[in-house]
């Protein structure tokens, strides 16, 4: 079983309004991890301190893509919270072949800004991303091609919402893929998300195809909510961690 993190966004609300209390209770239900969206005006010093205080983890982070001017400010911050693996979108639009180019150039350099940081570079997707081109491809498809050092936060949700079969194509990315990104519902974006075991997509078959070897963390990630948040945020661990799909810091 891989430890299981919670994509901060999922409580952005909270986290604006008490940043540090919200941090504290993920860690009360038994959060391994946390991926920041996001440090709601604290330091990423002051932020290390608050989570080394609560025993979390820091997988990952969703910062601006590096950049010429940006670059040198976003390795310290990674460094600084103990970051290892930055994530942004494709950069651009990617509705025609030559649009992911341009996004391909863009992320092309962020890699080369980041040699020798410790941290790595990856794109998390929406439904564009798999979405064929004019000629059959799919824009994830030849960004990963393109760039051998870029992984995937794959977003198995949004992988079904685009018409695609989320466990073939965890299967198929395997070693690119080693964080996934789950959230469940109805398969609808117009229509709000359920807690993760409550929708219509099969978390057992989506993280048994994962590369056991590269997979690192399960990921909650749920965009909006039925129900309220933290109450989801809950229910979505009893059921990864009960049901010995992911592990956890706290028994269920």
């Amino acid at each position: 079983m891989k430890p299981i993190a919670l994509q901060l966004y999922t409580l952005r609300d909270l986290c604006k309004e008490d940043f540090v209390p919200t941090l504290d209770k993920v860690a009360k239900i038994g959060y391994h991890a946390v991926e920041f969206a996001g440090f709601h005006g604290m330091t990423p010093g002051e932020l290390r301190t608050v989570l080394d205080d609560l025993g979390l983890v820091v997988c990952s982070a969703h910062m601006p893509m590096p950049n010429d001017a940006n670059g040198a400010d976003i390795i310290e911050q990674c460094q600084t919270l103990g970051v290892s693996r930055l994530i942004t979108g494709p950069g651009g639009p990617i509705k025609t072949y030559d649009e992911v180019m341009a996004c391909v150039e863009k992320q092309r350099r962020a890699v080369e800004l980041l040699k020798g940081s410790g941290i790595a570079f990856g794109l998390h997707n929406h439904w564009q991303e798999f979405e064929p081109l004019a000629d059959g491809r799919l824009p994830e498809d030849i960004m990963l091609q393109n760039i051998p050092e870029l992984f995937a936060e794959l977003d198995v949700y949004w992988v079904t919402v685009a018409g695609q079969d989320p466990v073939a194509t965890v299967k198929r990315l395997g070693k690119r893929a080693p964080l996934l990104h789950i959230k469940d519902g109805l398969v609808e974006p117009r229509q709000p998300m359920k807690p993760i075991g409550q929708g219509k997509l099969d978390m057992p078959a989506i993280i048994g195809a994962a590369n056991s070897k590269i997979l690192e963390y399960v990921i909650v990630e749920l965009d909006s909510c039925e129900i309220p948040p933290l109450e989801a945020v809950e229910q979505s661990y009893k059921y990864l961690v009960g049901n010995g799909l992911a592990r956890g810091n706290r028994a269920v």
